[in-house]
């Protein structure tokens, strides 16, 4: 017991002399045993542990992904929220990292989630796309308070405060209000995606402990600088200036000074970005012109099914003066877009399983082999529109063959796709 109360004493001592080394490693074999365990598990079930060498790499890779991509910033963030329980410490390489990493990971994390940063709420989207949670054409405005809170927060983060005159500091907490401002609105409209309002909730901790050990630095300054002459005999005839040097002299007073001077510091960026095209009320509309979002005020159309049928992600996604949409169809109970090359290629599969259901069988199995992987890699309209090029031959085929076998070819051709038509298909 002794042994383990010493090695833990150890660990905690190895945590806060090397906070960054440490949060790494634990990140690095949290994941890596998670996926162990997991494998672990699989073996069990399966009962053959004959690969489990030749696996280890895959574990090992697996494991540092989840540890870096997925861990790591949830060990961040306990980091940051223990830190702030504590004014007179300060981890500021941790705060680096935070901010840097936890902005890489979010960037990699909503494509993934299928966001589309480019598309506004009247685009119509796909499947489960979803649009951008802030209207693109305020992007500027919201940039725009973002580098001016990170401005603030560089200027107090490596910028001694015996440098600083007092009225640059509040400026300072005025920038990480917006900032902080920013953060808040942004974890409300993405509410329920958990990583990314886990970075905007770390943006807000270190904002907060920034704040909190600038505003308790700047008594040891004074201490040190107290017998500065200047210092001490600075007094103004204007009661006003008077009195606003002295609020500003106590660090106490910054983040209600701060406050005070968010609004106008808003009110001068907001002119100015009007002159350079953006709205007034850019800053709002960031937030509610769009869909899919907490914050949204707008309805976007209904998602498109796109099937995984190439030939439907043909129809769907390319040039339309190319593949020539011609209708909405149904298929297996979902809205999908119809063209010519389409209709005609699931006529045909359609005579194929009436006139010889076993050969039928073979082909739909091709299909299904390497039919799907294709359609999934169809992620351009011009890809789209290469592929219904490749496929015009055998469109033409395809026709061919109905000509000669159907005696109506043209209305097998179009009832195609129609709805509440139970088609064998694809």
């Amino acid at each position: 017991m002794n042994r383990i109360k010493t090695w833990f004493k150890s660990c905690i001592a190895f945590f806060v002399r090397k906070p960054t080394i440490a949060s790494v490693l634990l990140a690095f074999i949290l994941g890596l045993g998670y996926c162990f365990i997991l494998y672990i598990q699989s073996r069990i079930a399966s009962g053959d542990f004959t690969y489990f060498i030749k696996d280890f790499i895959e574990i090992a890779t697996i494991g540092t992904l989840v540890g870096f991509f997925l861990i790591y910033p949830l060990v961040l963030s306990v980091i940051n929220l223990v830190i702030l329980f504590f004014p007179k410490k300060r981890m500021a390489f941790i705060e680096l990292i935070t901010l840097a990493w936890g902005a890489f990971c979010t960037a990699i994390y909503l494509p993934f989630e299928d966001v589309f940063f480019s598309a506004d709420w009247n685009v119509q989207l796909q499947n489960a796309q979803r649009h951008t949670p802030i209207f693109t054409q305020t992007f500027p405005t919201v940039i725009t308070l973002i580098c001016i809170a990170a401005a603030g927060y560089l200027i107090l983060h490596f910028v001694p405060l015996k440098k600083l005159p007092p009225l640059v500091i509040a400026c300072s907490f005025a920038a990480l209000y917006l900032g902080m401002f920013t953060a808040v609105l942004w974890t409300i409209q993405l509410w329920g995606e958990w990583y990314p309002i886990l970075y905007s909730a770390n943006c807000i901790l270190v904002i907060l402990k920034l704040m909190q050990y600038k505003i308790g630095e700047w008594t040891d300054v004074q201490q040190q600088i107290q017998t500065d002459e200047y210092t001490e005999s600075v007094i103004y005839s204007n009661r006003l200036l008077n009195a606003c040097h002295h609020f500003l002299m106590n660090s106490r007073h910054w983040p209600i000074a701060g406050l005070v001077l968010a609004l106008p510091l808003l009110g001068i960026l907001i002119g100015i970005l009007v002159l350079f095209g953006q709205q007034p009320d850019a800053f709002i509309k960031a937030w509610t012109e769009t869909s899919d979002w907490t914050l949204s005020a707008q309805t976007a159309p209904q998602n498109l099914i796109v099937d995984e049928h190439y030939l439907c992600t043909v129809a769907a996604g390319g040039h339309r003066r190319i593949v020539k949409p011609l209708r909405m169809g149904e298929r297996h109970g979902h809205a999908v877009i119809v063209n010519r090359q389409l209709m005609i290629a699931n006529a045909f599969e359609q005579l194929l399983e009436e006139r010889t259901p076993r050969f039928h069988r073979h082909v739909r199995h091709f299909y299904d082999t390497y039919g799907f992987p294709v359609a999934k890699l169809i992620h351009s309209r011009y890809a789209a529109d290469a592929v219904y090029f490749i496929m015009k031959p055998l469109e033409w085929l395809f026709l061919i063959v109905l000509y000669l076998f159907d005696v109506k070819p043209e209305n097998r051709i179009a009832v195609q796709y129609l709805p509440k038509r139970e088609s064998a298909g694809s």
